[in-house]
């Protein structure tokens, strides 16, 4: 009844945490769509790495998730191989950290919370093309 009267305010921390999401958000951005990932084989295939992979019409992201003394590191490549001026957003949220790509794709981050995370593929020329929110957990 109360709600219905609007006498039961909404509490605080719900609004803190919709403008929170809020401010995750990337208009304009190209969400890259999920795919099935081959599963490791050897001596990695005990459940560590978490792989995934996103894909568009132009381009792979393939990401490695590895959890190290509670710590997330990320691993990742892109097919095809990005152009100089581009770069890679490791996004929490908490934390984000650029890292340009190898000539051949490959690019990295260590020490980042574990949690939700997003990569984020910049180019200047073109709009941001970024993944799902991912949970990493140990």
């Amino acid at each position: 009844m109360r709600l219905a009267s609007g006498a039961d305010p909404i509490p605080s921390r719900v609004t803190a945490d919709a403008l929170a999401a809020f401010t995750l958000r990337l208009p304009g951005s190209i969400i890259a769509t999920p795919t099935d990932v081959a599963a490791a084989s050897g001596a990695r295939s005990g459940g560590e790495p978490q792989r995934h992979r996103f894909t568009t019409e132009t381009l792979t992201i393939d990401v490695e998730l590895t959890h190290t003394n509670g710590r997330l590191e990320v691993a990742g490549h892109l097919t095809p191989t990005p152009t100089p001026d581009s770069w890679i957003e490791i996004r929490t949220p908490h934390v984000s950290k650029i890292r340009v790509p190898s000539p051949d794709g490959h690019f990295a981050a260590t020490g980042l919370p574990p949690g939700w995370l997003s990569l984020v593929y910049h180019h200047p020329e073109n709009p941001a093309i970024a993944t799902r929110w991912l949970r990493a957990r140990p």
